[in-house]
C-alpha cells in the first residue's frame, strides 16, 4: 500500500485546489481576524492591511502574503461605526470607509485617512459627507480613490447607485455620478479597486467580480463591463490589485471555510 500514497496525495491536492475554483489560494488570514472586511496595498509597505467591520474595535491590521500577522494600529479618535472597505493613494495613505448601512437609516458618512504606520497607535484625519438632497440612504460597502475623488458604490441587488466624495479633509455633501444595474443576479458590490494605471475597474460580488475597461472620465458604465465567475461562493469582502492583471481576494471565515487570501487572475 506505500507505493499507492503519492497519489493519494495528488488526488487529494487535486480535490483540494478545485474546492476554491478559479482562485489560487496564497495563504490563511491571520488567527483572530473573523470578519475582514477588506484588504488594501499602501505604498511603502511591504504589508497587506486589512479592517474589520462594525461590532469590531477600530484598529487597521497589517499581514504578509504568508498570512502572519505583523501589524496592529489603533486609530484612537476613530469610532469602528461600520468600517467596510480600504484605499490608498501614492503618498502612503491609507483610507477607511465608514459608510455600512444595513439599516439604511444612516444619513452621515466618515473616511478617515491614515499616514504613519511606524507605532501601535496613530490619529486619523476626517473626511465627513451626507448624500445629496433626494438620494435616499443607502448601504455602502466599496470605494476606491481616482483623479481626487472617492467613487463609492452602493450594495444592492437591483438599482445601485455610484456616488462621489473629493479627497479634501472636511465636511461635503456627496455628488450622485449615476444609478446602474448590472446584467445577472446576486449583484451586490462588496468591495471596489482601480489598477494602479487607472485603467481597469474591479467591483467584488460573493461568487464574481465585474471587470470594468475601456470608460472615459468617471462613465465607468459606458465602458466594457465584463463578469468573471470565479466558481467558488464564500463571503467575500475585500479586493485590491497586486497588479494590473492579478487581484488579491479575502473572505470572512465562516467555521470551517473560508479566512483566507487569495489571488485571481483577470485574463
Amino acid at each position: 500500500m506505500i507505493y499507492q500514497l503519492p497519489k493519494l496525495w495528488a488526488l487529494l491536492v487535486m480535490f483540494t485546489s478545485c474546492d476554491t475554483g478559479k482562485l489560487n489560494v496564497i495563504a490563511d488570514l491571520p488567527l483572530g481576524l473573523e470578519e475582514a472586511s477588506a484588504v488594501e496595498m499602501v505604498s511603502g509597505s511591504d504589508l497587506l492591511w486589512t479592517i474589520e467591520d462594525a461590532g469590531n474595535d477600530n484598529y487597521i491590521f497589517g499581514f504578509n502574503t504568508d498570512g502572519k500577522m505583523k501589524k496592529r494600529i489603533k486609530i484612537a479618535n476613530a469610532k469602528n461605526r461600520d468600517w467596510e472597505d480600504l484605499t490608498s493613494d501614492a503618498y502612503g495613505n491609507l483610507y477607511i470607509g465608514d459608510f455600512g448601512n444595513n439599516s439604511k437609516k444612516r444619513d452621515h458618512f466618515t473616511i478617515y485617512k491614515v499616514s504613519g504606520f511606524e507605532k501601535g497607535e496613530t490619529n486619523a484625519e476626517r473626511i465627513d459627507f451626507d448624500l445629496p438632497k433626494k438620494v435616499k440612504p443607502e448601504d455602502f460597502e466599496a470605494f476606491f480613490l481616482l483623479n481626487g475623488h472617492f467613487y463609492i458604490f452602493s450594495k444592492e441587488n437591483k438599482s445601485s447607485i455610484l456616488i462621489k466624495v473629493p479627497n479634501t479633509i472636511g465636511k461635503h455633501t456627496a455628488e450622485l455620478v449615476t444609478d446602474f444595474n448590472l446584467e445577472g443576479k446576486h449583484h451586490k458590490i462588496t468591495s471596489a479597486d482601480i489598477s494602479e494605471n487607472g485603467k481597469t475597474i474591479v467591483l467584488l460580488n460573493h461568487d464574481k467580480l465585474w471587470k470594468i475597461t475601456d470608460f472615459e472620465g468617471d462613465k465607468f458604465f459606458k465602458g466594457n463591463v465584463e463578469e468573471l465567475k470565479f466558481e467558488h461562493s464564500s463571503q467575500k469582502e475585500g479586493i485590491c490589485f497586486k497588479n494590473d492583471h492579478t487581484v488579491y481576494i479575502t473572505d470572512e471565515k465562516n467555521k470551517s471555510e473560508g479566512g483566507n487570501l487569495y489571488t485571481f487572475s483577470l485574463k
